[in-house]
């Protein structure tokens, strides 16, 4: 059977902007055969990514179902396990067998025979490690960053198999194609790009971003020292509010583009039109005077 496609199996944190994973489930066949009464034999199952490779050594979860439904059309959980491999007592009949490994997944229906039963589950798996940097190859502290992935189900649409996802962290995802999103600050800095992970293989991708971390200050002269009580607000040629603070000293990351600067002291207001260029860091100073 086809493994199922990836599911968001324990979530990474917060996603920017605002956004859930799917609800994706197992998808599961269903057999009318149902475990004969008697007495339990040992099952041992193991993971491994091809029929002749190596058992995974750790990380998976491992469930065990009946391949009856419910009342409410569910199969119903029989055991569970974290060990590797795992080790199970079960009767003789067939059974639905999940491992989860990561945010990869495969289902397969099992029959235990009696006596010792060894059994093995092949996960069509490879491994995704994501990074971004500024376009020059500027490095961008890992604070800033944030990933999301996304694959497509079988309708063609968009699903969040992983949300938040940290620069350098290891994904096992199922084989396939994956879109990902680089978020780089809160604002509007973004790199999207699609990726391909195979079997047993580590993709590893860095997404090149067109934006740059800026600064702003309200001063009396060039090079003054930042004015207190001062409010902030950037927006587009077009008037759309991208960013406010209240602060003397407001940090941010913008993407590449022209902006408006706006800084409000008391019932004064200060202007002036700004450029945001891929690079290091920069700092946009407005003067009173």
């Amino acid at each position: 059977m086809p493994p199922p496609r990836p599911a968001d199996i324990g979530d990474s944190g917060e996603t920017t902007p605002d956004e859930q994973p799917a609800a994706t489930g197992t998808s599961v066949p269903v057999v009318t055969n149902v475990p004969k009464p008697g007495k339990p034999q040992p099952v041992t199952i193991a993971a491994k990514i091809a029929e002749d490779g190596e058992i995974i050594p750790q990380g998976i979860v491992w469930r065990v179902y009946s391949t009856t439904p419910n009342a409410n059309g569910e199969l119903e959980l029989l055991d569970k396990s974290e060990e590797t491999p795992a080790i199970f007592s079960l009767s003789p009949g067939q059974y639905v067998v999940h491992a989860a490994y990561g945010r990869a997944q495969a289902s397969d229906t099992v029959t235990v025979e009696p006596g010792p039963n060894q059994l093995d589950i092949i996960l069509d798996v490879g491994g995704l490690k994501l990074n971004a940097a500024i376009s020059g190859d500027i490095n961008i502290p890992d604070r800033f960053l944030r990933f999301n992935v996304h694959t497509r189900d079988a309708e063609g649409q968009s699903v969040l198999v992983a949300r938040a996802v940290q620069p350098n962290q290891l994904l096992h995802l199922n084989s396939g194609t994956y879109s990902v999103t680089s978020y780089f600050g809160s604002i509007n800095a973004t790199a999207k790009a699609d990726l391909q992970v195979r079997p047993g293989q580590l993709t590893e991708a860095t997404l090149y971003h067109k934006a740059a971390q800026v600064t702003f200050k309200l001063v009396s002269e060039p090079g003054g020292e930042a004015i207190a009580d001062t409010s902030w607000i950037v927006k587009t040629p077009s008037g759309e509010t991208v960013y406010e603070e209240a602060t003397a000293f407001p940090a941010t990351v913008l993407a590449q583009g022209e902006y408006i600067l706006l800084a409000r002291l008391g019932d004064r207001v200060f202007n002036r039109e700004f450029e945001v260029l891929p690079g290091l860091p920069r700092e946009i100073e407005i003067i009173t005077q």
